[in-house]
């Protein structure tokens, strides 16, 4: 009977603006919930009758959509490790319970952002027990090759803040001037000194104790130095001999002429302007400048002055805070002035992210319907970058949820008044017999 078609439309209406209404309220509810992605209510009619003659209503029927690709604005935090995502992409996490329980890898699940800190084991989780998830660096802060469509190689990051770690020195830079007096008839021939330190493998202070003797010609100046290094770390050993001429033409005046190694040490290398030698821990680059340049050793006047002398490496030193950069990395810093990367953080992308499965605590799960997922280096191919310091806002705007509320409220109250007019007609024809 056509009457009663109207009726189960307006109960069908009443259910349909009911479940818009409850994802409205959802979306109120958590429009201060950082990184909430906000529920859309759609409708769709129901045709029954397409043909001629009586008419009988089909209602409508109501489906929920979760935009996880909708974010909100960025704002600004003091904690260094609260991380969101500015453009497309996500951060892998782990539920902090099924870390602790260690029974193989933990179910990656994703989220745009969180505030997330060290607990008493150094690891980087939220309030709500979610665990941050990335990739280990070796210890000298390189990454590997890890597979890219898997979770398998994640693992927890964990900011040891009490570990103790040092950087063994493997490059020695030597900018100073030789005095071309020196190497006059009338010299005395006295050797000029240096002492350089470096580190060893075990963050151990060593020198390496370098001597410049110069070679006396009968007449003139022979601008010939016998360069000699030693190595503290073994007794003082020398570790290379090098014989060097300088240039003493107007044009090129001062400069390195040539380098010939000695019974100690590698050969000199003109394209870098460097000699290897063996250190206790391993080979160390010397670098002494290239030939016909003055970036390295020079003769020139009457003065011994080390002018510039770099090395690389650090003694051991005290992990004091780490912070990821917007490519991911998450940079320890030490109290000797260095940082190293210890984790890199990867934001995994989806094909269709809102076909996700929505979880609480603001994450979901990839899902057949979401497509296969792919962890990218932040800031490559389709994904945006890591901003720390940072947490997203919900996407709710509560003026537009308000307004919907007010047409969902106006649609309820319009359905229900069909139903009572039904109701009155359905009366009317009872009335009939009487």
């Amino acid at each position: 009977m056509t009457i009663s078609s109207s009726l189960n439309a307006g109960v069908a209406a009443l259910s349909a603006n009911a479940t818009r209404l409850a994802a409205i309220s959802d979306n109120i509810a958590n429009s201060a919930t950082y990184g909430y992605k906000r529920v859309e209510t759609d409708f769709q009619s129901l045709v029954i009758s397409s043909g001629g003659g009586s008419y009988s209503a089909g209602g409508v029927r109501s489906e929920t959509q979760r935009l996880i690709d909708q974010g909100g604005s960025l704002v600004t935090t003091s904690n260094a490790t609260d991380l969101a995502v500015r453009g497309r992409g996500m951060l892998p996490v782990a539920r902090a319970a099924e870390v602790e329980v260690g029974n193989g890898d933990s179910q990656m699940l994703l989220t745009t952002t969180g505030s997330f800190r060290t607990d008493s084991n150094g690891i980087l989780r939220t309030e709500s027990g979610l665990v941050l998830l990335g990739w280990p660096a070796n210890p000298d802060g390189t990454v590997p090759e890890f597979p890219r469509d898997t979770s398998d190689g994640l693992e927890p990051v964990q900011i040891n803040v009490n570990q103790l770690t040092g950087e063994p020195t493997t490059e020695l830079n030597l900018g100073l001037n030789l005095p071309a007096t020196d190497t006059a008839a009338t010299a005395d021939g006295i050797p000029q000194e240096l002492s350089v330190e470096y580190f060893d493998n075990l963050g151990k202070s060593e020198n390496i104790k370098i001597d410049f003797t110069p070679t006396i010609p009968g007449t003139g100046n022979s601008n010939e130095w016998t360069m000699t290094l030693m190595d503290s770390a073994q007794g003082n050993a020398v570790i290379g001999e090098y014989t060097l001429s300088f240039d003493d033409s107007r044009a090129s005046g001062g400069t390195l002429l040539s380098v010939v190694a000695g019974a100690a040490g590698g050969a000199y290398d003109g394209a870098n302007g460097s000699v290897i030698v063996n250190v206790a821990g391993g080979p160390m680059e010397v670098k002494i400048g290239r030939l016909g340049a003055s970036d390295g050793l020079t003769q020139l006047s009457d003065s011994f002055a080390p002018l510039s002398i770099s090395k690389d490496g650090s003694p051991v030193g005290n992990m004091t805070s780490a912070e990821v950069d917007e490519n991911g990395f998450v940079h320890a810093s030490f109290d000797t002035g260095i940082t190293r990367i210890i984790y890199q953080v990867p934001l995994v992308d989806l094909p269709n992210p809102n076909g996700m499965v929505s979880l609480d605590q603001q994450t979901f799960l990839p899902s057949p319907e979401s497509g296969s997922f792919f962890l990218w280096d932040a800031g490559d191919g389709p994904t945006g970058d890591v901003v720390s310091f940072a947490r997203e806002e919900s996407a709710t705007d509560v003026a537009g949820e308000l307004t919907d509320m007010i047409q969902t409220q106006r649609a309820y109250s319009s359905n229900a008044k069909v139903i009572q007019t039904v109701d009155e007609m359905l009366q009317e024809t009872t009335n009939i017999k009487r």
